[in-house]
């Protein structure tokens, strides 16, 4: 022995800042709810997708014999006897297809019991302008309208009024609210619609399937995977940024 001192090996050791925990403990929880939801999202689409199905092996039913509003009965294939209310016609407002704004024309079906129900009888293009609205004329003879049970595709945030700003007819609104818009047509809705069988007449687009609100459960099956694999990414990096080198002293 020498007596010298002898310098140690470095060493790597975990350092991590307080800022940048900080960043990691806000972010991660945000990545890891952002991954839950899209799982829960592609859920919920799977189970319209399955109902859907169940629905479409079922024989049509006459509309007095089920309950509109009961979810169970949702897409099931229904059959309706009134007369159509030319006069008091609702475009639902922002419907896409393939990237064309557009309406949904909602058409009230009187009904013997004095209630109505909303028809979905297609998508229109939107025009020329939004002062030009579409023609969207029907018969107001005896009908029998085929088509399924439905709840319309609604914004998450309801804006302005139910029945809409314009009182000209017919009258452009951004979300059905059953309530209102019973009061502004006179007469009482039953809280469902009929999406309109795509061979029957008097209709516009149509392809109905389940509410995906533009794509299926894979895409969002993918998108958890994106949030997910980025909540891992935060981690290693976490990791990574926060080991050091330590490197002893000559006395060590």
């Amino acid at each position: 022995m020498d007596g010298k001192p002898r310098k140690q090996g470095s060493a790597w050791k975990f350092y991590p800042g307080w800022p940048l925990t900080l960043a990691v403990l806000l972010l991660l929880p945000m990545l890891l709810s952002l991954g839950f939801w899209q799982l829960d999202r592609s859920w919920q689409k799977t189970e319209l997708q399955t109902a859907f199905a169940k629905q479409s092996q079922q024989l049509p039913v006459p509309l007095d014999n089920l309950n509109p509003a009961d979810s169970s009965n949702y897409y099931r294939q229904v059959i309706a006897v009134g007369h159509y209310d030319n006069s008091r016609q609702l475009l639902l407002d922002n419907q896409l297809l393939k990237g064309q704004p557009g309406y949904h024309v909602l058409t009230p079906l009187r009904l013997a019991g004095g209630e109505a129900m909303l028809v979905n009888r297609g998508w229109i293009p939107l025009g020329s302008s939004r002062q030009v609205l579409p023609d969207i004329a029907v018969t107001t003879g005896p009908v029998t309208v085929n088509g399924r049970l439905a709840q319309p595709a609604n914004p998450g945030i309801h804006l302005g009024e139910a029945g809409g700003a314009d009182r000209n007819w017919p009258r452009v609104i951004q979300y059905v609210d059953y309530a209102p818009l019973s009061a502004i047509l006179g007469y009482p809705l039953k809280s469902a619609i009929i999406l309109l069988d795509p061979e029957a007449p008097q209709g516009y687009w149509r392809d109905w399937q389940p509410g995906f609100g533009g794509f299926g459960p894979e895409r969002h099956q993918g998108y958890a995977v994106q949030w997910f694999a980025l909540s891992a990414a935060l981690v290693i990096l976490y990791i990574v940024a926060s080991i050091r080198r330590k490197i002893p002293s000559a006395l060590e």
